[in-house]
């Protein structure tokens, strides 16, 4: 099919576009890699008035790393994170998470932004912001405002964006070096979206001698309407020693906890026997970090 009949702008400035997003009633939509955007527009699921091209915008493509965390700007592509070798140390869990994400051509496109406002339940970047406890900076005319990202996400592709509004960036928290972390997901096809994944961190404390786990993050996709957290699985981890048994019970809570849907892909009950298997798979490799393997080049 076709995309329905629409005007065009590209402005040069963060607030020319945000004046232009204002002035439409509701009726336009920003464009950065159009990866989501366009077969939208194509099966004409959306018939916006006009489209908003961000790409002469400067300042949104920037990847900021210092002591209070990491800053991704909108505009930054999935190709730049794969190429920023500072993130495997400052957020590993998201550049474990990148090379899963959709296929190399789409990768080279695809936006840091467009992801969090497409808001796919099965997307990875959604579900890392959700478990890393990230924070999204939301800008329109009327000025800025931030979200944290477990309540940016308010059901399957529906967030608390207004019309007028556009992601300026997400920022995530420091990742101490005592923090442990893993992220699988499985697939129908390498690059498809997410059966079900899972992004799991937590801090490694001395305790009674022992190295316990402490401040446990367990998010999940694919297995609701939104990334989620599962803190009743959290807790059943927290203050203990990570080994076989501890595992096995976070796993078995984190299958619990959630209540997937039955879909054409999948049952219910898979996907929660899914998120038990995924969970227990990445507290494990977590858990021994020194013995881990993880694919470095993307396919």
């Amino acid at each position: 099919m076709k995309p329905p009949q629409f005007d065009y702008a590209a402005p040069s400035s963060l607030h020319e576009a945000l004046t232009l997003l204002a002035a439409t009633d509701g009726d336009a939509k920003p464009l950065a890699g159009g990866q989501s955007l366009m077969p939208v527009l194509a099966f004409r699921l959306a018939s916006p008035r006009l489209l908003v091209d961000l790409r002469r915008i400067p300042d949104l493509d920037r990847i900021d790393i210092d002591a209070n965390g990491v800053r991704l700007g909108a505009k930054v592509r999935w190709r730049d994170i794969e190429r920023d070798a500072r993130l495997k140390t400052a957020l590993p869990l998201l550049a474990e998470a990148i090379l899963h994400v959709a296929h190399y051509q789409i990768r080279n496109r695809g936006t840091v932004g467009g992801s969090l406002a497409h808001a796919d339940p099965a997307a990875e970047l959604p579900g890392i912001a959700v478990a890393c406890d990230a924070t999204i900076e939301i800008a329109s005319v009327r000025g800025t405002r931030s979200v944290a990202a477990d309540r940016f996400f308010e059901g399957a592709l529906t967030t608390v964006l207004e019309p007028d509004e556009l992601i300026v960036s997400i920022t995530f928290p420091a990742w101490p070096s005592g923090r442990v972390g893993a992220f699988e997901e499985l697939a129908r096809r390498h690059g498809d979206f997410a059966m079900a994944g899972t992004a799991v961190w937590f801090d490694r404390a001395a305790v009674d001698g022992g190295a316990r786990a402490s401040n446990t993050h367990i998010g999940v996709i694919g297995a609701s309407d939104r990334p989620r957290r599962l803190p009743a699985a959290e807790a059943v981890l927290n203050g203990r020693v990570v080994d076989a048994t501890s595992i096995a019970e976070t796993a078995h809570a984190a299958a619990q906890a959630v209540d997937p849907a039955d879909d054409l892909h999948a049952s219910a009950a898979y996907r929660r026997n899914l998120v038990e298997v995924l969970v227990e798979r990445a507290l494990i490799r977590a858990a021994t970090p020194e013995q881990r393997t993880q694919r470095t080049e993307p396919v």
